[in-house]
């Protein structure tokens, strides 16, 4: 009997644990029959049992956030340590510290769902600016602080006033959310969503690098409009070649535009700095979060999010007159959703293969979906086993993806994962001279500051 009741014992807590991972709203470790079992229940009940019989759980989890959001609030502009850890990474190959250090921003509701408008106000964005890190929130919020402070307890962190709310508000537009941010030849640029008369759009801003102020001015207007918010924006900044810079922008819902030349969504373009005139580098994209240019290759990476799965790396190799295909909508590793089946299926999208269809094939794709995000190209380090690696971060798996990749550039060796649990990861950056990585952690949220070894 006691060996029956032991049995049973384990097969209640087997069960318990295994109904928590499906209704709870973790997908860190990107287990594809719990996400798929997880597709089968509606949000609504998801929530019920989470607040019910999952209670003691669901509660122990908000206390411990509600902790955090309390000392972030006390500690002010500190930029307080307030955790330290030495682990591995999933596959053991690498082993890494990880430090965290509070943003003074608000902490907006993680769990909104993707057509959200505030889903992008919570989007933080960082760079390196000699020897300061420059942070802006979603919402325009913009601190600094010194980059050996990341050795410190504290950051130290200073706020810098800006005059985005005063230029938006002379345009009869309000913001709704900034999508990156750039430091290049004493500018700061910022990409951003802004809602006017004709709907939304993306443009760029730049400021003359000042610590004191930053008076933004409007440097370049897509002129692509949406009526309402579109999450598919992309809008990363990346320096380039011959004076320019590079702008990522998403399909913004237009399923027929990403392949048409003649509009800028579902593009990658290259900007002049002076001139402000912009030559289109390649189509076909869905939604480029992450965007690197490799001078000594002339290599364009980018990362792109796919529909349900199917988010993609991508590499240009730069070719004169030559403007790239990827493929979206027509190629895709990932499924339409279900409202858009129907539709998919009269068009023709989401055909699986990109290379029998003429588009350029992804060097490495995900399925289920890791909502991949900015990524970092590492040739050479003094670190051997750090050189020749792309680091993708990422939103969904709360991770920093490590894919080895070969010196042809067209086979992926090796990939492992360095893990961060419940912090979706929105931007990184590689500083060359401490060999960290610097990242900003969207759930608190907080400055994260890695070492990989």
């Amino acid at each position: 009997m006691k060996k029956y009741f032991s049995i049973l014992a384990i097969i209640v807590l087997l069960s318990f644990l295994g109904i928590w991972s499906i209704v709870s709203g973790g997908y860190d470790n990107q287990n594809k029959i719990i996400l798929f079992l997880k597709e089968l229940i509606p949000n609504k009940i998801a929530k019920k049992v989470r607040d019910t019989i999952f209670i003691i759980p669901n509660l122990k989890e908000q206390n411990r956030v509600y902790k955090l959001q309390v000392a972030k609030y006390e500690q002010g502009y500190n930029g307080n340590l307030f955790e330290e850890i030495n682990t591995q990474s999933q596959e053991k190959k690498y082993s890494y510290n990880l430090k965290k250090f509070f943003l003074p921003f608000k902490r907006l509701d993680i769990r909104l769902g993707w057509q959200a408008e505030e889903n992008s106000k919570r989007a933080h964005y960082l760079d390196i600016i000699n020897e300061n890190v420059l942070v802006m929130s979603g919402l325009a919020e913009t601190i600094y602080f010194k980059k050996e402070n990341i050795f410190s307890e504290k950051l130290n962190q200073n706020k810098i006033e800006n005059n985005i709310e005063k230029i938006l508000s002379a345009k009869n537009s309000k913001l709704l959310g900034i999508r990156d941010l750039l430091y290049d030849a004493n500018f700061i640029y910022i990409s951003l969503i802004e809602m006017g008369k004709k709907g939304a759009t993306m443009n760029i801003y730049r400021a003359k690098s000042n610590f004191d102020y930053l008076e933004f001015e409007l440097f370049f207007e897509t002129q692509e409009f949406t009526e309402k918010y579109s999450l598919q924006t992309g809008g990363r900044l990346e320096k380039f070649k011959d004076d320019k810079i590079l702008l990522s922008i998403g399909f913004l819902g237009k399923y027929d535009q990403a392949q048409k030349e003649n509009n800028l969504a579902g593009k990658i373009i290259s900007i002049d700095k002076n001139s402000r005139e912009f030559d289109l580098i390649s189509k076909g994209h869905r939604n480029p979060q992450g965007l690197f240019y490799l001078a000594e290759d002339n290599l364009i990476i980018n990362t792109e999010h796919g529909p349900k799965g199917g988010d993609e790396i991508n590499l240009n190799f730069l070719s004169e007159n030559e403007i790239k295909n990827y493929g979206w909508p027509i190629s895709s590793y990932g499924e339409p959703y279900p409202q858009l089946k129907e539709l998919f299926k009269e068009k023709g999208y989401l055909k699986t293969s990109h290379k029998e269809n003429n588009f350029e094939e992804p060097i490495k794709y995900f399925v289920p979906s890791i909502g991949i995000s900015e990524l970092i190209h590492i040739k050479e380090s003094p670190q051997k086993n750090l050189s020749r690696r792309i680091f993708a971060s990422s939103l969904r798996a709360t991770s920093i993806y490590i894919i080895e990749i070969n010196d042809k550039y067209d086979k992926v060796i090796n990939m492992d994962r360095v893990f961060i649990p419940n912090n979706r990861i929105r931007d990184l950056k590689y500083d060359s001279e401490s060999k960290n990585f610097i990242a900003i952690l969207e759930n608190i949220p907080a400055i994260a500051v890695i070492k990989i070894n």
